[in-house]
Parts: C-alpha cells; sequence; structure tokens
C-alpha cells in the first residue's frame, strides 16, 4: 500500500512538471486545425466534429465549446479533441439554427496559448438520413486488392460491410445504388468470370441476375433506379484502359462502344428503344428526371480510329420516358452542353430544381482528372453555373443528393491529389452551397493518413443497409442466376 501512494504521488507530480504554465498568450488568429471545419454547415445529426491542432507540438490542449442559443458548453482537456457523443448530439440539438463557437488553448512548452474562437453553424435544415453508401478501395488498376460496400452512420463512427470481395474470392463489387436513398430498393454489381452477377435487392428479398444478353453489348453497367421502384436505367458499356506515362491522369478509362436500356424489374427483362441504343453514338450514365418523366443520359459521337482521347466529348441529353410501357418516346435533345469540354455524372436533385454533374476537358472518366469541377444546372432558368464555392484545385467528381435536395455528398482529392475523400454541402433556396466537410472520423488525422483507399461512389441511405451475408455469399458462389429477356 505504501508503495501504492508513492507511485501516485510521483504520476501527480511528473504530470504537474509537464503542463505547468508559466506565461499565458493571447493569439489573434484561429488555430490552425485539420480537417479545417471553421465556419463549416452541419446538419444537427452529425457526429462529433472532431478535429487536430496541428500549429505547434504541443504537450495539451483544452477546448471549450459553445452554443449561442442555448449558452450550454462542453469542454475537453488531454492530449486528442475526442468529443462524447452524447454531449455533442444534445449541445447541436439546443443549438439548431444557431451556432457552436470552439476556444482552443494549447500548452506548448510551459505557455499557453488561447486562440481567437471558431465557429460551426447548425443548419435549421435536417439531413433526414441515416447515413452513406460508398465503395472503398486500393487505387490499382491492373489488378485489385481488398474492396467492398459500405455504409457508414452519420451519427456516429459505425461502419458496417454490406459486401466485400474477400466473401468470394476474385471478384469485384461495384456500382450500387438505392431508389432516392432507400435501401428497400438496391442494386450492385459483382464482377468475375465464375461468380459475375447483378444483385437486385427489392424489400428485403433479392434476386442475382445474368444481364449479358445476345440483344444488348454485354453486362449492364451503370445504374438508376425509376421512382416507382419498377424500373432501372443501366448503361452497357465496352470499356477499355489507357495508362498514361506523361499525363498526370494515372488512368484514362473510355468506351468503345456503349448504349442503354431500361430493365423492368417486374417482367425481369430489358426494354429496347432506338432513341437510347444508337450505334453512331455513345450514350453513358442514365439518370430519370425527379418526376420519372424524362431520362437524362451522357452522349458523344463515335469517332473512327485514330483519335485521341482528347477528342471525346460528351454532353448531357434528355429524351421523354413512358411509365407505362417502360419506353423512351420521341426524339432525343439535348439538355447541357459546353464547347471544348466534357459533361458526366448527372444527378438530378429529388424535389427536381436542379441537375448536379461533373465538367472537365474530355472523356468519360473525370476522377483522375485534376480539373475536373461540379457544375449545377437550374431547371427553373435553363442555366448553368460552376460551383466555385465548393471545387477545389483537385478532381472534384461523383456526388448524389439527400432524399430532401438540401444537402449532396461528393468525392475530391483536394488532400494529397491521390486519394479521393467525401465532403458534405449543403445548398439553399437560391442555390448557394456552404463550404464543404470531410466527414467526420474519431481521430481524422490518424484515421485519414493510415487508409490507403479511396472512397468512390457514395450515396446518402434512409436506413442501414440490411442484406445477409452470410446467404448473400453462398448465392454468389452457387452460380445461380435469373436470366433476363429482351423487348424492343
Amino acid at each position: 500500500m505504501k508503495n501504492f501512494f508513492i507511485i501516485i504521488l510521483l504520476t501527480f507530480l511528473f504530470s504537474g512538471c509537464g503542463t505547468k504554465v508559466e506565461k499565458i498568450v493571447n493569439v489573434a488568429s484561429e488555430p490552425e486545425i485539420w480537417p479545417d471545419y471553421k465556419d463549416v454547415t452541419i446538419p444537427e445529426e452529425i457526429a462529433p466534429m472532431n478535429f487536430n491542432f496541428t500549429g505547434m507540438p504541443y504537450n495539451s490542449l483544452t477546448l471549450k465549446i459553445k452554443g449561442s442559443v442555448s449558452g450550454s458548453e462542453i469542454e475537453i482537456s488531454g492530449k486528442q479533441i475526442d468529443i462524447e457523443i452524447n454531449k455533442w448530439h444534445n449541445l447541436v440539438k439546443e443549438n439548431k439554427g444557431g451556432f457552436l463557437e470552439f476556444f482552443l488553448s494549447v500548452v506548448s512548452d510551459r505557455i499557453q496559448y488561447d486562440f481567437k474562437p471558431f465557429k460551426m453553424i447548425i443548419s435549421s435544415i435536417p439531413l433526414d438520413e441515416y447515413g452513406l453508401t460508398y465503395r472503398r478501395l486500393s487505387p490499382g488498376y491492373v489488378s485489385y486488392g481488398k474492396m467492398g460496400i459500405y455504409c457508414r452512420n452519420l451519427s456516429n463512427f459505425q461502419e458496417d460491410a454490406i459486401i466485400e470481395n474477400t466473401f468470394v474470392y476474385g471478384t469485384c463489387v461495384n456500382c450500387h445504388t438505392s431508389n432516392r436513398t432507400n435501401p428497400n430498393d438496391f442494386l450492385f454489381h459483382v464482377r468475375g468470370q465464375a461468380f459475375g452477377g447483378t444483385v437486385v435487392s427489392r424489400n428485403g428479398s433479392y434476386k442475382i441476375y445474368n444481364t449479358n444478353t445476345n440483344k444488348t453489348l454485354g453486362a449492364a453497367v451503370y445504374p438508376y433506379w425509376h421512382k416507382s421502384g419498377r424500373y432501372v436505367a443501366f448503361s452497357t458499356n465496352n470499356t477499355l484502359q489507357v495508362f498514361p506515362t506523361a499525363n498526370p491522369a494515372r488512368v484514362e478509362v473510355f468506351d468503345k462502344n456503349s448504349d442503354l436500356q431500361i430493365f423492368d424489374v417486374e417482367k425481369q427483362e430489358f426494354v429496347l428503344s432506338e432513341e437510347i441504343k444508337n450505334d453512331s453514338v455513345l450514350e453513358t450514365f442514365p439518370v430519370f428526371s425527379a418526376g420519372g418523366d424524362e431520362l437524362f443520359f451522357c452522349q458523344s459521337q463515335k469517332l473512327d480510329p485514330p483519335y485521341f482521347l482528347e477528342d471525346i466529348k460528351y454532353a448531357i441529353m434528355k429524351v421523354s420516358f413512358d411509365e407505362k410501357s417502360g419506353k423512351t418516346l420521341g426524339k432525343k435533345d439535348t439538355l447541357i452542353y459546353i464547347e471544348n469540354n466534357s459533361l458526366t455524372f448527372p444527378r438530378p436533385s429529388y424535389d427536381g430544381k436542379y441537375l448536379m454533374y461533373t465538367v472537365s476537358k474530355y472523356g468519360t472518366f473525370p476522377i483522375w482528372h485534376k480539373e475536373a469541377d461540379l457544375y449545377l444546372y437550374n431547371f427553373q432558368d435553363s442555366t448553368s453555373r460552376v460551383l466555385t464555392e465548393v471545387n477545389s484545385d483537385f478532381s472534384d467528381s461523383f456526388h448524389n443528393w439527400s432524399e430532401n435536395s438540401k444537402w449532396f455528398v461528393f468525392t475530391s482529392r483536394r488532400v494529397d491529389g491521390l486519394y479521393t475523400r467525401l465532403y458534405i454541402s449543403m445548398i439553399d433556396e437560391n442555390g448557394n452551397c456552404t463550404k464543404p466537410f470531410i466527414i467526420p472520423q474519431k481521430n481524422p488525422l490518424e484515421y485519414y493518413n493510415s487508409l490507403y483507399q479511396s472512397y468512390n461512389t457514395p450515396d446518402f441511405t434512409k436506413s442501414k443497409v440490411d442484406i445477409s451475408n452470410i446467404s448473400l455469399r453462398e448465392e454468389i458462389k452457387s452460380t445461380n442466376r435469373e436470366n433476363i429477356g429482351v423487348r424492343e
């Protein structure tokens, strides 16, 4: 017992020597932190916005978070900012529509630096989503290692695997999507010579389809659900890869051929229409309009070889869609065209106001194009603008909307130019977007610096995606596939 008290006393003395403050300095500037969460707008449901202080080596820090509405506060002391989840959610809820003010004090070499406080704005508009789904994979090209499709709870730090390629050896999983963030309608592709197929889940039950038919170019690729849940628009792409030696892009992916078709889920057949299946052009990235009565897609003129990849430019097209027959009607027309640029990844907001898309110099694979930026098309006045308040100096590309169309998520390489990370922003009534923030982690610097994978094709989800990994694994390995008919 005597030795126990000696140990406690020595611990107290040494810890006191390490943190004793001899001088206090009021710093006129805000602290250097990562991620840069200063002045971001956050939804009330978001997980604690932990950050790391990066301004100098330090011994300890103290953070006080005060609410502008309630006056309540949280105080944290130690080496790392790790905000307790329940206290965070209570404070954010109490100050909805106001802001939080962050007061950071850092002790370094017995000097305490009190920094100017910074703010985070709490939106009065909820996110109304459980979280995000996305693919994570290493940025390899010739071969791939472990990858998967995951579901992240945005109110905390929980991540669950929906499907990983390690479940069935030798497979790739990709192109997942849900119907307006509702995972009751959910699908993804499993790629592989032995176990390939498209998993389509509806209301808790799923089937695995062979989407390769003798009337289409091959297996289905890029999908998008119709709001009714009865139809899925697919592209079919004959894709090639190029690995440049003198181009900053690590890889170029382009289509030799591509077409579109509509999958009638109830009748288990593809509906083919000549307006979207034309051998003289390349069609890809189909999406239904918010009302479901139009189909938008990207189109480029098919070039005869030899040609340069820089010559491939896509515009965004539109054509009417008849929900009763599942066919496109009338002639297609150009919706958006920007000279000397290529437009990809169209995503309409579910309230029918906007269409967000990616603009790059050429091609159909902008995720390695440093110049790739997000643009916003306004259906009310038929105008487009570049989202300067959101874009960065590196590739900003794939994106999706929350179901209420007030928030969106997108991928960006802005951290290091190499790995894509996920960012969230809010759009106001005038179409202006807030400063985007990277999705929070418990210890962001440690997490992102040790994650040698990229995020890919993110989407919001209304609830946790509930697919039995065990039974799905056995179904994939069984090679039992539903064949799809064709209706022209």
